[in-house]
């Protein structure tokens, strides 16, 4: 995003406007964190501004300042397509490709509304008239603090805006662990810090909130885990059953693939979860160095994201799903090689 974009979006906001911010389907901490963060800085200019998400989310992400305010589309569809229908701005943010919000991709894409992405994954559609898309970012929440401070205003940021921008970077980075991670992101924490984050608190509310039944289903899906040690690979399958047997939330198996991915040697990681309800198998994709497997599951399983995470999904059943992603690891025999 260039400097003369940068004037024209902070000439478009000088004065109050109807705006709508949208984060993708099945929204995680980042999406989240960067809608909210968003949201709190549009409100202090006087914007009519709500956030509305595809879907519902995880129950460890609904602490958040303001997360009440939330649409879902899903569930107030009526009164959501009101506020796409008559926005002046729509904020997209990330994903970039409206095939990521499921249902709402045909409202969104009728709106008339100026649409401003910001996103930092590979390959991005051009549907918005201003993109901010850097895929060398670790988090969306990253680019939004930045965004904010291109705009003037990083002074702005107080302790709710910066709880959310927080809480996404630490999920997007793995707790700050993942390559993506780079001095700057340090820096931006640090400030997050000093404006109000507590970083303590943000931690315990996403990852201390554990249930007796998800620990079980961990369990399960560990006792699931196999290896195919030719190819430095590893992967966990899940199905409805067992989803069901321990009674399974939303948000349940986030962060269950990287079991795979800390074993000694393994440099890809895979998880298979059957959803009888969509009718296909959610597929999560990670690894190490620079095995692309976002370039994997947009060839192979309707996905992508970043080079060491990705998703995707398959139309066929648990086993055939399994057939295929084996079937497939020696088209890569020698990016996995040891």
């Amino acid at each position: 995003m260039n400097k003369d974009d940068i004037n024209s979006i902070k000439a478009l906001l000088s004065s109050p406007k109807a705006i709508v911010i949208i984060p993708h389907k099945n929204p995680d901490g980042d999406a989240i964190g960067s809608t909210l963060g968003l949201y709190r800085y549009l409100k202090m200019y006087n914007h009519n501004v709500i956030v509305i998400a595809p879907n519902d989310y995880p129950d460890f992400l609904k602490w958040m300042p303001d997360e009440s305010t939330i649409l879902k589309y899903e569930s107030q569809q009526e009164e959501s397509d009101d506020y796409i229908k008559n926005a002046d701005i729509l904020f997209t943010l990330d994903f970039n490709s409206l095939s990521r919000i499921g249902d709402m991709e045909a409202a969104v894409t009728a709106a008339q509304g100026m649409k401003i992405m910001i996103d930092h994954h590979q390959q991005p559609d051009q549907y918005a008239k201003y993109m901010y898309s850097d895929v060398s970012m670790s988090s969306t929440c990253e680019m939004v603090f930045n965004f904010i401070d291109m705009l003037g205003d990083s002074d702005k940021i107080n302790s709710d805006i910066a709880t959310c921008l927080y809480a996404g970077i630490m999920t997007d980075t793995g707790s700050f662990r993942f390559p993506s991670t780079t001095s700057a992101t340090h820096h931006i924490i640090g400030n997050l810090i000093e404006k109000g984050a507590r970083n303590s608190d943000i931690h315990n509310n996403i990852y201390d909130t554990n249930s007796y039944e998800r620990l079980q289903l961990l369990g399960r899906a560990l006792s699931n885990l196999k290896v195919i040690p030719e190819y430095r690979t590893a992967y966990i399958t899940l199905s409805q059953d067992e989803l069901n047997t321990f009674n399974f939330k939303k948000g349940d198996t986030e962060g269950f693939v990287n079991y795979g991915l800390s074993l000694k040697g393994i440099i890809f990681a895979a998880i298979f979860i059957e959803n009888q309800q969509e009718n296909i198998i959610k597929i999560s994709l990670r690894s190490k160095g620079d095995f692309s497997v976002n370039k994997l599951s947009r060839t192979h399983f309707s996905g992508g994201g970043h080079t060491n995470a990705a998703g995707g999904k398959s139309d066929l059943n648990l086993n055939e799903t399994i057939d295929k992603f084996i079937s497939i690891l020696p088209q890569y025999k020698q990016d996995l090689k040891a």
